[in-house]
C-alpha cells in the first residue's frame, strides 16, 4: 500500500504561514489584494473561483472579482488589464483561460505587467521560469505539484523525474523547476514510444498530459512517488487523474490521489504569490 500525499496537509501548513506573512503586511498598513478577471461564466472558472474566495479569505487576502462580458472586445479587456497594472492597491491578477476565440489570448495576458502575474500566463513570466531568475511567478499548478514533494520530504536532488505532459500550463514548467532543484528530467508526452520503459526507469512520475488514467500498472515499479495532476471526467461521469489509481496504487511508494490531491494545493500556491507580490511591492 502506497502512502497516499494528501492536498490538504500541505495546503492547512502553508496557509498558516500565509497568515502570519498577511498580518504583517496589515501592520504596515498593506492589504495584499488579488484581481480576478473573468470574462462570461464558464462553470469551471466560477468552480476554481469559489475555491479561491474560500482560501483567500482563510489566510486575509482581499479579493476584487471583475466580471466581463462574453463578447468583450480585444481593446477593452488590454484596457481592463492596463488599469490593474497601474493599481497600486492590487498586487497580483487572475485571468481566467481560455479566453473566447475571438479574442488574441497572447496579447491579452502579455498586456499584465510580469509582477502582478499570479500565475505565470505572461511570456516573461514563463522566460523567467527557463532562465531561473524571479520574474513573474510559476503557474500554481506547476509550483502545488512542487510544494506537495516537498512538503512530504520527497528527495528531488540527485532524483531520475519523468513528467509525463508538455503544455506551458504544467509540464513544461515543472520540467524546469525539478531540473532546478538539480533532478534529472525526462519529458514525455503521449506520442512517446515506449512510454512505459521510460517511466519504470524514474524515481519520480509527474503525471499532467490531460489523458484519463493513461498510467497504469505497466508504466511503474515499487519505491517510485506518482503526483497526479490530470483532471478527467470520465464517460460515467467520474472525476478521475491520468493515472489509474486503483491500479498503481498497490505498487509505488507514494502517490497524490484525484481529488484531494495537487488540486487542493493550487489555490494555496495562488494567495502565496499573492502575499509574495505584496511584499516586493512593499519594498520596491
Amino acid at each position: 500500500m502506497a502512502n497516499i500525499l494528501l492536498g490538504k496537509d500541505v495546503a492547512d501548513k502553508a496557509t498558516e504561514l500565509l497568515i502570519e506573512r498577511v498580518e504583517k503586511l496589515k501592520a504596515k498598513g498593506i492589504e495584499p489584494t488579488l484581481a480576478i478577471v473573468r470574462v462570461g461564466e464558464n462553470e469551471d472558472d466560477l468552480s476554481y473561483e469559489r475555491g479561491a474566495l474560500k482560501r483567500a479569505e482563510r489566510v486575509g487576502v482581499k479579493v476584487d472579482v471583475r466580471v466581463l462580458p462574453i463578447d468583450i472586445s480585444q481593446s477593452a479587456i488590454e484596457k481592463e488589464l492596463e488599469m490593474i497594472n497601474y493599481d497600486a492597491s492590487i498586487h497580483g491578477c487572475l485571468l481566467f483561460r481560455p479566453l473566447p476565440k475571438h479574442l488574441n489570448e497572447k496579447k491579452v495576458c502579455d498586456t499584465l505587467r510580469p509582477e502582478k502575474d499570479v500565475d505565470g500566463i505572461t511570456s516573461a513570466s514563463m522566460a523567467g521560469i527557463f532562465m531561473g531568475v524571479d520574474t513573474g511567478f510559476a503557474p500554481c499548478t506547476a509550483e502545488a505539484a512542487m510544494a506537495v514533494l516537498k512538503h512530504n520530504d520527497i528527495p528531488i536532488k540527485g532524483a531520475r523525474a519523468i513528467v509525463i505532459g508538455r503544455s506551458l500550463v504544467i509540464g513544461k514548467p515543472v520540467a524546469m523547476m525539478l531540473l532546478k532543484e538539480n533532478a534529472t528530467v525526462t519529458t514525455c508526452h503521449t506520442r512517446t514510444v515506449d512510454l512505459p520503459g521510460v517511466t519504470r526507469d524514474g524515481d519520480i512520475i509527474i503525471a499532467c498530459a490531460g489523458a484519463a488514467e493513461m498510467v497504469t500498472a505497466e508504466h511503474v515499479k515499487s519505491g517510485q512517488t506518482i503526483i497526479d495532476v490530470g483532471i478527467n471526467f470520465t464517460d460515467d461521469g467520474r472525476l478521475v487523474g491520468d493515472v489509474a489509481f486503483e491500479e498503481v496504487e498497490p505498487i509505488v511508494e507514494n502517490i497524490t490521489p484525484v481529488p484531494r490531491g495537487v488540486g487542493s494545493v493550487t489555490t494555496t500556491i495562488l494567495m502565496q504569490h499573492v502575499v509574495e507580490a505584496a511584499e516586493r511591492a512593499s519594498m520596491a
